[in-house]
């Protein structure tokens, strides 16, 4: 369980309060108009709670290379817009107009600086967080801040100046969206209500394996249910030949990985076998056709699109009957409605279910807000590859990042269930 501060915890009136977000939206090629607005509306509670302080935002929109990287003058517009109230803007990070413009601050106003990916600080430096908060960005914000919130859980598994550089220099508290996106994670990895399904698909099989891998062997989950990539190589491994062309796209989509992840699949099955429930058919794209095949009848020239219907039945049985539910990954490919089954059955069990479900961040949290489910769902995570790392048990800079300053600057955490 992460030991970190929550604004319930310190006073931010009167402040000058640095705030790292994570608002960064898919923009239309053309237009550059916000396409989905959903991560700059789930700041708001933290702003909220902020109303009384003097408030600088931090924020980074795409990386440098790709076409959507802009300056986040449209986020501020759009916060202000969702605020109903100014958010103001400057063209700069940390250089004189942004000194000037923090300074210029008053309590209850905002300012957004520009895009921090902007600076090559945030981009280029690499280290430990001593290095981190030697660097020009850290340390000329720092002086003109009392405190640091981190909002971004999004990209808490990342550790760049802006992430972890001030633990050293300034108290450094959660968020709203931060704390809460903790809180119900911890609630399905430290107590859950039993059964607690493992649900893990998708194609990035090499994390997944290290999901279940720590929630089997530390007694998280109860059982594994794998779909997508993650069931075809647990397959292949227990002796059901998938065939040669669905054994090289996991190769190529594994990597490097490759020798590791096989590895820790087969202790897996060793060890756990029990509780791997594979699937018992999965549907095969022949010709543009969807075929359903047992795997008895294995192997098969064809790709393996999706979890066959015996299959689908026999997971949303499971599902509806679990306690806890941690799902990630789609079932397939759903992109292709002949192939979607598996995943929209699936999702609609978690819906349906009284269990406690939580769903990954990424594609899985996408196809939940798009099929209308949100709300359904115990907790739709804002992180993927930080809720992925976080499940698998490894430490997020972000939030070891925030623990160090609550030692540092001498506040004492009592482990215990956070306010959600």
């Amino acid at each position: 369980m992460a030991k970190v501060l929550s604004l319930d915890d310190v006073n931010v009136d009167g402040k000058t309060v640095l705030l790292r977000v994570d608002i960064n939206s898919p923009l239309d090629p053309a237009t550059k108009t916000f396409l989905d607005v959903t991560r700059i509306r789930a700041i708001l509670p933290t702003l909220q709670k902020m109303s009384k302080a003097k408030v600088i935002l931090l924020a980074h929109q795409s990386r440098p290379g790709l076409d959507d990287f802009t300056s986040t003058l449209g986020h501020a517009r759009e916060l202000g817009r969702l605020l109903g109230r100014q958010v103001k803007w400057v063209d700069d990070i940390h250089g004189e107009k942004a000194m000037k413009a923090i300074e210029a601050l008053e309590v209850g106003q905002l300012l957004m600086l520009n895009n921090v990916r902007m600076d090559e600080e945030e981009v280029s430096v690499k280290g430990d967080m001593a290095a981190m908060a030697d660097t020009q960005l850290v340390q000329r914000l720092a002086s003109v801040a009392d405190m640091y919130v981190n909002d971004a859980f999004a990209c808490a598994h990342r550790s760049t100046p802006s992430i972890v550089g001030f633990a050293s220099l300034l108290p450094c508290v959660a968020g709203e969206l931060m704390n809460n996106e903790l809180s119900k994670l911890d609630q399905a990895l430290e107590s859950p209500k039993r059964p607690c399904l493992a649900v893990l698909g998708g194609v990035k099989v090499d994390d997944s394996i290290e999901v279940a891998e720590n929630m089997l062997r530390n007694g998280i989950a109860d059982a594994l249910w794998p779909t997508g990539g993650v069931a075809n190589l647990l397959l292949d491994l227990a002796g059901y030949d998938i065939g040669e062309g669905n054994r090289d796209f996991l190769k190529s989509q594994i990597g490097t990985k490759w020798p590791a992840t096989v590895r820790r699949a087969r202790e897996l099955i060793e060890d756990h076998g029990n509780k791997i429930h594979l699937p018992v058919d999965l549907a095969a794209n022949i010709e543009g056709n969807r075929v359903d095949l047992s795997i008895d009848d294995f192997p098969l020239d064809a790709p393996f699109h999706d979890l066959g219907l015996k299959s689908v039945v026999h997971l949303s049985t499971a599902i509806k009957q679990a306690g806890t539910v941690i799902l990630n990954g789609p079932a397939g490919v759903f992109e292709n409605n002949d192939f979607a089954l598996g995943t929209v059955e699936m999702l609609n069990a978690c819906a349906e279910s009284s269990a406690f479900t939580v769903m990954g961040g990424g594609h899985t949290a996408t196809l939940v807000t798009k099929r209308g489910l949100a709300g359904k769902m115990g907790h739709v995570s804002t992180g993927g590859g930080a809720c992925l790392d976080y499940i698998a048990g490894r430490p997020l800079p972000g939030v070891v990042s925030l623990e160090q300053s609550a030692v540092a600057f001498g506040i004492d955490i009592k482990a215990g269930p956070r306010k959600a």
